[in-house]
């Protein structure tokens, strides 16, 4: 029985390891205090600002509408008959709630093989890769948060197609991405982080 015991603990240490914090930081509402909770979230995001373009504003207002800054995060499960599950709405996870296709055209385009989407400064790099390319495509400047995160949420394909115009729940949440930006700016230029 010691025996068991002994390795039952040392297995459970040893898988506690391996997880990482993917817990959000609190007061989401504040992004001084996001920032200063997880100051590598601020590095991640001024990185892939440099790099491709986009503020560090509108990634972080993309990040909160799409995982609240979980960085393991997943669609919900769905079910049949309300009792059997059959699966997740669709593949997106992580901090940028990136779909595996997606995901996997970025890694390509970039050469970021080893690129996970649970990881801060991978999911910004992408974030910042795909509104660059949003930007080159369909025009839609960096700072334009609503645009910006409507070709995110549909697609550039579906955005092009006005696919999001019908969808009056999606309109909101574009709109709320906006407001959160321009206040995730302001609160940044007050607390000299912008």
């Amino acid at each position: 029985m010691g025996r068991l015991l002994r390795a039952t603990v040392l297995m459970m240490l040893v898988a506690s390891c391996g997880s990482g914090n993917y817990s959000a930081p609190r007061n989401l509402d504040n992004a001084c205090s996001i920032v200063e909770q997880r100051p590598k979230y601020l590095r991640a995001m001024r990185n892939a600002e440099r790099r491709w373009g986009v503020p560090v504003h509108v990634q972080m207002a993309t990040i909160y509408q799409e995982s609240k800054f979980i960085g393991n995060a997943r669609t919900p499960l769905q079910f049949a008959l309300g009792v059997i599950p059959m699966g997740r709405q669709s593949s997106a996870y992580g901090y940028a709630q990136a779909l595996d296709n997606t995901w996997k055209e970025y890694k390509r385009e970039t050469g970021r093989y080893g690129a996970r989407r649970d990881d801060i400064d991978d999911a910004t790099d992408f974030m910042g890769w795909y509104m660059a390319k949003s930007e080159e495509i369909l025009g839609i400047p960096l700072s334009d948060a609503r645009n910006q995160y409507l070709a995110y949420h549909q697609g550039r394909a579906g955005y092009a197609r006005g696919s999001h115009r019908g969808k009056s729940w999606l309109l909101r949440i574009a709109g709320d991405v906006e407001s959160r930006a321009a206040t995730y700016r302001r609160q940044l230029t007050s607390c000299g982080r912008a």
